[in-house]
């Protein structure tokens, strides 16, 4: 049973162990996090992984 924490952000122990994940999807937010942090733009994160830029801002949001 997947568990709104954040807008956009769930967490479900059947997902990545219970990691927090972009709802919908099994895209971990660490790993956005840190591809931005790495210095990949936001829209290009988005692409990458298949998720919105809005998904890619909530998870910098959660991880601020």
């Amino acid at each position: 049973m997947a568990i709104e924490i954040a807008p956009n952000i769930v967490v479900d122990p059947q997902i990545r162990f219970g990691k927090p994940v972009i709802k919908g999807t099994r895209v971990p937010v660490h790993v956005l996090v840190a591809k931005v942090a790495g210095g990949m733009g936001p829209e290009q994160v988005a692409y990458e992984y298949g998720v919105t830029l809005e998904e890619v801002r909530a998870a910098l949001a959660y991880a601020d």
